[in-house]
């Protein structure tokens, strides 16, 4: 399962969501307006709305920017219409793809993730094709270094509800049900365990292993998806040996 977090842990390295930050506030701006129209505006009884303003705020996300955002979401202000739209395919060495997308033209939506994926060894999928590879989890990330002992974060989440804990080469990864993500998160808080990541993830059952000849490929398809502003997140099943990571995070 680690195949996501291993890809998060190199971009938190790389410095990206600085580098991205403009980038960064319009995704959470379509997520915010979402989570507004579908759970309501008030954050206290809309758990998506309250994790979508923490991370906003988090990137320095100006509070009328937000406020304006969730307006749109709720009706009180006009705005495009944005819906949650889902795609799925294969990447390089068969790597099972689900790309999650936040936009308000389905048809630009699908020919730009299309074009990225015919010009960099992908190809679309039909429904169901991949989706059945991954399961919805909450990830918490928990660097090592500064943290706890292993088994002093290791019981502190499990005592709090955490379904599963592995390690990392740098991280402690915490995977809850989606329900539990937010409990589990301040209850480490709580603890004076601070995580460094807290989402909700699709994470795949199974990996596929990929090569160093063709990882670099698998992961500029990634970098590529991501960069489009339609797009929020996406998953893959990639199986990249730590040294390899570190290697193209270094190039």
């Amino acid at each position: 399962m680690g195949g996501h977090s291993h890809w998060a842990n190199i971009k938190h390295k790389k410095g990206a969501a600085d580098a991205k930050r403009g980038k960064a506030w319009t995704k959470l701006s379509r997520e915010l307006s979402i989570a507004s129209k579908l759970g309501g505006g008030d954050p206290s009884s809309n758990p998506r709305l309250r994790k979508t303003i923490e991370d906003a705020r988090a990137v320095q996300m100006p509070n009328d920017t937000i406020k304006r955002a969730i307006m749109r979401g709720t009706g009180e202000l006009e705005g495009a219409a944005f819906e949650e739209l889902t795609y799925e395919g294969y990447g390089p060495s068969g790597v099972a793809m689900l790309i999650e997308c936040t936009s308000d033209s389905r048809n630009r939506t699908r020919t730009d993730i299309h074009t990225i994926m015919a010009k960099n060894g992908g190809a679309f999928g039909a429904p169901n094709s991949v989706a059945w590879m991954f399961k919805s989890k909450g990830l918490i990330t928990v660097n090592k270094e500064g943290a706890p002992s292993e088994d002093d974060v290791m019981s502190a989440a499990l005592d709090l509800g955490a379904e599963d804990f592995q390690v990392d080469e740098a991280l402690y990864e915490i995977y809850t049900a989606p329900n539990d993500l937010i409990k589990v998160r301040d209850g480490l808080v709580a603890k004076k365990i601070a995580p460094a990541t807290a989402e909700l993830a699709m994470i795949p059952d199974n990996l596929v292993a990929v090569d160093e000849k063709h990882a670099s490929q698998v992961l500029k398809l990634i970098e590529l998806l991501e960069a489009l502003d339609d797009v929020k997140n996406v998953y893959a099943n990639f199986d990249i040996p730590d040294a390899v990571m570190e290697k193209m995070a270094a190039s």
